[in-house]
C-alpha cells in the first residue's frame, strides 16, 4: 500500500545533507520510503496533508530514559542530602531488594516508552536507574520491555544493564564502589542471553546491544568479556564513562588505570563503542586533538559520543565542546538520559552551551545538532537507512505542528521549532511505515490512566530511598519541597 503524506515543510535528504522542501511530499510503501519531493505522480492508496507542519526524519535517542524520572530528585540537592540518594554500606551487605515487582517494572517501561514516542523518538537505546533494583536489570525485564516496545511500535536497541559494583555511602559519609563479581557475571550472561533472544525474535524493530553500567562499576574481567562478546556478535556496546572526575579517582583505586587506558587494554576500543557523555574531556586544550590525545583516540577508534546536553546542563556540566569533538572527527549523536525525553529542548540547550564554551555566536550550529539527532545516531548504529528521508530509507518519520499561536511567526521551520517550541508539538510519527503517534495520541492507550499509574510508581520509588539512606531519613528530609509546606489552620472570622 502506497501512503502519501505532505505538509508545508519537508526535511528531505539529497544524499549528502538534509534539505528543506516547501510544500513537500513523502511517499512510502510498507516500511520503506519511495519518494521525497514535490508533484509525485505515482500510485497512492492513502494520503494525508498535515498543513502548517514540518515532516522530518524520526529522532534517534541513544541514551533514552526507560524509567520513572530520577533527575527531578537528584539533580539539585546539597552534598549532605545527596549522600542519602546512594545505597548505604548496610543496604549493600544486608538489605538489597527490588522496589518494584516484575509487573510494576513492566508498567514503568510502558510509561517511559510512551513518553519517548510522544516526544517524536522513533529509535532509542534505553537507560534506566538501577538504584531501585536489587542489583541491576535482568533478562526478564528486557524481554518484557521488548514486548512493550513492539506493542507501541518503536525501534529499540535493547539489552539489560549489568555491573559488578555499586556506589555506596560509607558509614563515615564517604563514597566508594563496592563489588560483587558474581552479580556482574550473572548480569553479563543475561545480556548474552538477550542477544540470543533478540536474534530468535527476528523482528527488525528489536536489535540486541550490550549496555553495561558506568565504567567504574565494572571489573576489568567484566569489561574484557563485554568487549569479546561485542566483537563476536558485532553489536553496539554503550558504556557510560568520561562523565565525572570521580571515575578516574575510583578506577585508579580499583584498577590502577584511568578510563582511556582501560578502554584500550580491555579491548573495548575494538568494539562498536558508544560513550555517554564525554564531558570531562577539555577539547579546547590543543593536546586533546593531538596524536594520542583523547579526541584523537576516540576518533581513530570510531567511538560515538552520545551528547545529552539538557541533562549535562542540569548536572552543572557541558561538553567542551561540541564543535571541537566534530572537528577532531568524533561521531556525535544525541541522548536525553532523563525526563523530559525532549531532543528539541536538548538541541536548544546544547547550541547555547556551545556558544558559551566557544565564546562565539556561530558555534554549535542547529544543522550540526540536528545532524547528531538523526544522521549521527544512524552512523553510531551502522544504519545508513535511518535518520533521513530519502528513497530506500526506512519510513521512520516525525511530524511536528508549527500552527499553534504560541509558536509565534514561522521563519526557518526547524529554527522556529527549536528556539520557540518543544518536542511536545509532535502530532504524528511513523516507524517502519506504521503509524505510532496519531494526532498527538497513542492509539490503544489511555494516557490519563497510564499517567496515574506512573505517578503511583514514582511515589513508591521515592519512598524507598529512606530504606537505602545511611541515616534512614524520611522522604521529606531527603527531598524537601521548594518552599516549606504550609500548616492548615482554621481562621475565625471577626464578628
Amino acid at each position: 500500500m502506497y501512503k502519501k503524506i505532505s505538509a508545508r515543510y519537508v526535511l528531505g535528504f539529497d544524499g549528502k545533507q538534509h534539505t528543506l522542501i516547501e510544500d513537500g511530499e513523502v511517499v512510502f510503501e510498507g516500511d520503506s520510503i519511495v519518494f521525497v519531493g514535490r508533484n509525485y505522480d505515482g500510485p497512492v492508496d492513502e494520503e494525508r496533508h498535515y498543513g502548517q507542519s514540518l515532516i522530518m526524519p524520526g529522532l534517534i535517542d541513544l541514551d533514552a530514559l526507560a524509567d520513572i524520572d530520577h533527575l527531578i530528585l537528584d539533580s539539585w540537592p546539597s552534598p549532605e542530602v545527596a549522600s542519602g540518594h546512594l545505597w548505604s554500606e548496610d543496604y549493600f551487605a544486608n538489605g538489597r531488594r527490588d522496589v518494584f515487582t516484575r509487573a510494576e517494572r513492566a508498567k514503568v517501561r510502558e510509561f517511559a516508552l510512551a513518553q519517548l514516542a510522544l516526544h517524536g523518538i522513533t529509535t532509542y537505546m534505553p537507560i534506566a536507574s538501577e538504584i531501585h533494583s536489587s542489583w541491576a536489570e535482568g533478562l526478564d525485564e528486557l524481554m518484557d520491555m521488548a514486548a512493550t516496545s513492539l506493542r507501541i511500535g518503536l525501534r529499540g536497541y535493547l539489552g539489560p544493564a549489568y555491573r559488578s559494583g555499586v556506589h555506596v555511602t560509607t558509614a563515615a559519609g564517604g563514597r566508594e564502589v563496592h563489588f560483587d563479581e558474581t552479580q556482574g557475571l550473572a548480569g553479563l550472561r543475561d545480556a548474552e542471553r538477550f542477544l540470543d533472544y533478540a536474534a530468535a525474535l527476528a523482528d527488525p524493530l528489536v536489535t540486541g546491544a550490550l549496555l553495561p553500567c558506568r565504567i567504574e562499576t565494572l571489573s576489568e574481567d567484566l569489561m574484557r568479556e563485554t568487549a569479546r562478546i561485542g566483537r563476536e556478535w558485532d553489536v553496539p556496546v554503550r558504556l557510560h564513562c568520561l562523565q565525572s572526575p570521580l571515575e578516574d579517582d575510583l578506577l585508579q583505586q580499583s584498577a590502577g588505570r584511568g578510563v582511556l587506558e582501560l578502554l584500550e587494554s580491555t579491548g573495548l576500543f575494538g568494539t562498536r563503542l558508544l560513550i555517554p557523555h564525554g564531558v570531562v574531556i577539555n577539547g579546547k586544550d590543543p593536546a586533546a586533538s593531538a596524536p594520542g590525545g583523547p579526541l584523537d583516540l576516540l576518533a581513530r577508534h570510531g567511538v560515538s559520543i552520545v551528547h545529552c546536553p539538557l541533562t549535562s546542563f542540569r548536572y552543572q556540566k557541558q561538553l567542551v565542546s561540541f564543535d571541537r569533538f566534530r572537528a577532531a572527527g568524533v561521531n556525535l549523536c544525541l541522548g536525553t538520559d532523563s525526563f523530559p525525553p525532549d531532543l528539541v529542548r536538548g538541541m536548544d540547550v546544547g547550541m547555547h552551551l556551545a556558544r558559551l564554551v566557544e565564546e562565539r555566536p556561530d558555534a554549535g550550529t542547529l544543522a550540526d545538532y540536528f545532524d547528531a539527532a538523526t544522521l549521527g545516531g544512524a552512523r553510531a548504529l551502522g544504519r545508513a537507512d535511518l535518520g533521513r528521508l530519502a528513497p530506500g530509507a526506512q519510513a521512520d518519520i516525525t511530524i511536528v505542528s508549527l500552527g499553534h499561536f504560541g509558536n509565534g511567526a514561522v521563519e526557518d521551520p526547524l529554527r522556529t521549532l527549536v528556539l520557540n517550541g518543544t518536542a511536545r508539538q509532535v502530532t504524528d510519527t511513523f516507524v517502519a511505515g506504521r503509524a505510532v503517534v496519531v494526532d498527538g495520541a497513542l492509539p490503544g492507550y489511555d494516557l490519563d490512566a497510564l499517567r496515574a499509574e506512573g505517578q503511583g510508581l514514582f511515589d513508591k520509588m521515592r519512598a524507598a530511598y529512606s530504606t537505602r539512606d545511611v541515616r534512614h531519613r524520611d522522604p521529606e528530609q531527603l527531598f524537601p519541597p521548594t518552599y516549606p509546606r504550609a500548616e492548615i489552620t482554621t481562621a475565625v472570622a471577626a464578628r
